[in-house]
């Protein structure tokens, strides 16, 4: 068994790290230690060891949660090329480049430990208070996305290079054997685009007054005739589609439904109505999962979230245990803290609406931890890799840019084999802007459904 020996401070962070970066993600049996001196000492069972050097806990000795202050976010971040490192560099965070290498020590200055605390735990975005239009950390504003790292699943690299570390020492233990697997969800904000007469003359409005075409004018009202005499499905009505898609590559598709909310983004539908029903029994006999999707204003309101969960349990019948929060509203880590208050298993929220990559600098699910309680919480994290909004919305570049964008995404979360959680709307398929893009959801998960072992 491999020994972990820390400094004696900010040990419930210290273990929560090593917790996760040992026992989560690599599967080593350890033991953690508390000893003199500044630096994290790992000893393996041959008696050789690594020395990771302490850049940022022994900071603050006095009080514990003296670290969360803007100043103490990474204001330079450089990145060296290292023996060990599993890409051509790697980003240091907190430390410094120095490497010492021989037969029976390793001495390493980058500290990957408070580093990976860092991405994982969000504390970057309790301090900073910049927030976009509504109210959310934007990812313009973190370290990930001013370094130029936001693509980079960095948390993954230091794991790596951990373990290339732990080898070259002679560890004894294999590591945990993972496998790349796609994680397919869809937010249902809406199940009906042709509501009403009052919805077909806005469309046409809009086809001919804002888009000056008398041809999608024509397009829109056969669509409306066609779905009103049931000769076509309406273009929300993408279930079996994606169900489809899904079982064609082995996997499932989870749908998170809205069952209120206090705002005129929320209750677009009714999760009492026949027509939510039927989708609902639909996907439930085919074997697919149902989860939550708590209201824009949610986020930091306990006493809502529970009342719209419990509305939506009401409806299914049974306890649901995964979901994610309306427009990607978070903060850290109340929002954390009132799923898990409510039974919740998993979270799917972290990412940034703004642009898409590794908010939280990993591609695995990982247990979160309240900073400010200072402890794990039973909820884990599947952080979101890409919603397709946040290039159509948010950056409104080309179909083919958005495809190459994802295909380099899932190609990086392979390499580590980790989990590509993909957002893909139902409702964003067939009318408007997304016509545009109707092909590339399928396109990159068919043409991605290769799974490489790591090399």
């Amino acid at each position: 068994m491999i020994t972990v020996y820390i400094p004696n401070n900010h040990i419930q962070e210290r273990s929560y790290i090593i917790r996760v970066l040992f026992g989560e993600f690599l599967g080593l049996k350890y033991k953690v230690s508390v000893a003199e001196g500044n630096n994290y000492r790992i000893v393996l069972e041959n008696g050789r060891e690594l020395i990771i050097k302490d850049a940022f806990f022994s900071l603050f000795k006095d009080d514990f949660l003296e670290y969360l202050a803007i100043k103490n976010v990474p204001s330079n971040v450089i990145f060296v090329k290292n023996q060990f490192a599993p890409e051509k560099d790697i980003p240091i965070l907190y430390g410094n480049e120095e490497l010492s290498v021989n037969s029976e020590q390793i001495i390493c200055g980058i500290d990957l430990f408070a580093s990976s605390f860092f991405m994982l735990t969000r504390w970057e975005e309790y301090v900073n208070k910049e927030r976009d239009m509504h109210n959310r950390f934007p990812a313009t504003a973190s370290v990930a996305y001013k370094f130029g790292f936001l693509d980079r699943p960095i948390v993954n690299e230091y794991v790596e290079m951990l373990w290339n570390m732990l080898r070259y020492l002679g560890i004894e233990q294999g590591r945990k054997q993972r496998s790349f697997q796609y994680i397919l969800t869809h937010d249902v904000d809406h199940i009906i685009y042709w509501k009403s007469l009052k919805q077909l003359f806005r469309r046409l409005g809009g086809d001919i007054i804002k888009r000056k075409s008398i041809r999608e004018a024509t397009n829109s009202l056969k669509d409306f005739i066609n779905v009103r005499l049931g000769n076509s499905r309406d273009p929300y009505d993408t279930f079996d589609f994606l169900m489809d898609l899904s079982e064609s590559l082995g996997v499932k598709s989870h749908f998170y439904f809205m069952s209120g909310g206090l705002t005129t983004y929320d209750n677009h539908y009714n999760i009492d109505s026949v027509r939510a029903k039927e989708i609902i029994r639909k996907i439930e006999e085919r074997n697919h999962i149902i989860g939550f999707h708590p209201s824009f204003n949610t986020y930091n309101n306990k006493k809502q979230w529970r009342k719209e969960k419990e509305k939506l349990e009401e409806v299914l019948g049974y306890q649901v245990k995964e979901g994610r929060q309306h427009y990607l509203r978070f903060e850290a880590p109340f929002t954390w803290r009132i799923w898990n208050e409510n039974q919740m298993e998993f979270d799917s929220t972290l990412s940034y609406a703004d642009k898409e990559g590794f908010r939280c600098g990993v591609c695995y699910d990982f247990p979160v931890f309240d900073f400010l309680e200072r402890r794990q919480l039973k909820l884990r994290e599947f952080p979101l890799i890409v919603m397709e909004g946040s290039f159509t919305t948010y950056q409104n570049i080309e179909p083919f840019e958005m495809e190459n964008k994802v295909d380099s995404l899932i190609h990086k979360v392979k390499k580590y084999n980790g989990n590509f959680v993909y957002l893909w709307h139902n409702s964003s398929f067939k009318v408007g802007k997304w016509k545009r893009y109707d092909d590339i959801y399928s396109r990159t998960l068919l043409k991605n459904n290769i799974v490489y072992p790591w090399c």
